[in-house]
């Protein structure tokens, strides 16, 4: 005999076997054109966040989801001149599960390395010395970035 109880928002519907090998009566309901979450977009009408939009390519969910909402959140709501500069450590806190996770977010580089056989190689004399603290030109009277002092 199946049977069907309410546990908070859920509604749990136990069936038999004989139910599952009867034809389904069941009626499939129509889109609603009125429903919040369908081709709306990233932010809602009412200004939220739509959590489950195709263009966040899924990062609200898996194992670093709440701290991607948690900066996108802060970055969306923030009224910072430099638009989400209060919102450093969530996307830091971001960034370091991702890490946890190399084979789930693999980093930039990883793809470029894996593209340029070249980039494990020694880097080449010709290029620009990486920039330093000493490199870039200080107050008056230091050596310009490329220069020394004699």
């Amino acid at each position: 005999m199946s049977y069907c109880r309410q546990e908070g928002k859920d509604r749990i519907v136990f069936v038999t076997k004989e139910d599952h090998e009867a034809p389904s009566n069941a009626e499939l309901i129509a889109d609603d054109p009125h429903d919040p979450y369908e081709e709306q977009g990233l932010i809602l009408p009412n200004g939220d966040i739509n959590w489950n939009c195709p263009c966040l390519g899924g990062m609200a969910s898996g194992p670093c989801g709440a701290q991607f909402k948690e900066a996108f959140s802060c970055f969306h709501s923030s009224q910072e001149e430099v638009k989400g500069s209060e919102c450093i450590h969530h996307f830091r806190n971001m960034q370091e599960c991702m890490q946890r996770y190399p084979e789930l977010y693999p980093q930039e580089e990883d793809h470029e390395s894996s593209d340029r056989p070249e980039a494990n190689s020694a880097p080449d004399s010709a290029e620009d010395p990486p920039l330093t603290p000493q490199a870039v030109a200080g107050p008056a009277g230091s050596p310009a970035a490329g220069q020394t002092a004699s």
